[in-house]
């Protein structure tokens, strides 16, 4: 006799099972089901007590068992949750996180909601670029990547979400070389490589290399910036970036040595760990 269908909540419990028993993170069994049907938490509720079909939790199984093994859930969906959107991801793009959307966050609250021109260096998924288009229909947005692979996901996520975004190819600021900005953003790569060994596995496994790591202690692309952002700002410009939790004095030392005029503003996440930089000329 055949066995009865699981319903989504015990399959649910057992994808939390095992993914506790590998030490993995068991909310990827949450976010699998609701990222595959779409549906808000109130949803999965809802349907908790309804059979799964077989096909769909063989499905769920394959997943989970992808999970167990390190593949993060995101690039096992092709698609990640930014600022109320759903972004396509793979494996050329880093997974946007949720401490990128306190830095969006930020420069929406800094500049006026009336037309800005806008450039978004490393865009990847397109994440930062797209959902600043989406917020401020008035701004000039622009997207660089030195990843071709990146810009073209980029430029799917924006054909459904932000169609107004430009993109270019090419390293930092050489696509838009001739032209200044209001506001110039990157979530640029910051780790140092002396930090590999206590990195999370999946991160080290299945992220793009070139995309998390930087030379000197994880600080050459502030170096950089710190060098070419009075070429590219306006007079009353404004940079901001992600930084690493523990980057925050380096930082801002290095911007105010090459820019001494300039106002450095080192900013917490919300977990009370040094996130984001300013650099307002």
């Amino acid at each position: 006799m055949a066995k009865p269908p699981l319903t989504y909540f015990a399959a649910l419990r057992a994808a939390q099972q095992r993914l506790a028993a590998a030490q993995r993170d068991e909310s990827a069994a949450q976010f699998l089901l609701m990222a595959t049907h779409q549906w808000t938490f109130t949803q999965l509720v809802q349907h908790y007590r309804d059979p799964m079909p077989l096909t769909e939790s063989q499905v769920l199984t394959d997943q989970v068992t992808r999970v167990c093994q390190g593949e993060p859930a995101q690039y096992i969906l092709g698609s990640a949750p930014f600022y109320g959107r759903n972004f396509r991801v793979t494996s050329a793009t880093l997974i946007p996180r949720e401490e990128t959307e306190e830095l969006v966050e930020w420069v929406l609250a800094s500049l006026p909601t009336t037309e800005q021109s806008v450039v978004d260096v490393g865009t990847g998924s397109g994440a930062i670029a797209i959902t600043l288009q989406a917020e401020r229909p008035a701004w000039q947005v622009i997207a660089t990547d030195i990843s071709a692979a990146a810009v073209a996901v980029a430029r799917t996520n924006a054909q459904r979400l932000a169609p107004a975004v430009h993109f270019a190819v090419g390293d930092l600021l050489a696509p838009v070389t001739g032209h200044r900005f209001a506001a110039i953003v990157s979530n640029p790569p910051y780790i140092d490589r002396a930090e590999t060994a206590v990195m999370d596995e999946s991160v080290r496994r299945y992220e793009p290399e070139q995309a998390l790591f930087a030379a000197n202690h994880g600080l050459a692309f502030y170096q950089r910036f710190a060098t070419v952002l009075p070429d590219y700002l306006t007079p009353s410009g404004q940079f901001f970036a992600e930084i690493g939790y523990h980057q925050g004095p380096a930082v801002r030392a290095l911007f105010q040595a090459a820019l001494p005029q300039a106002t450095v503003t080192i900013r917490q996440d919300l977990s009370g760990h040094d996130r984001m930089v300013r650099v307002q000329l």
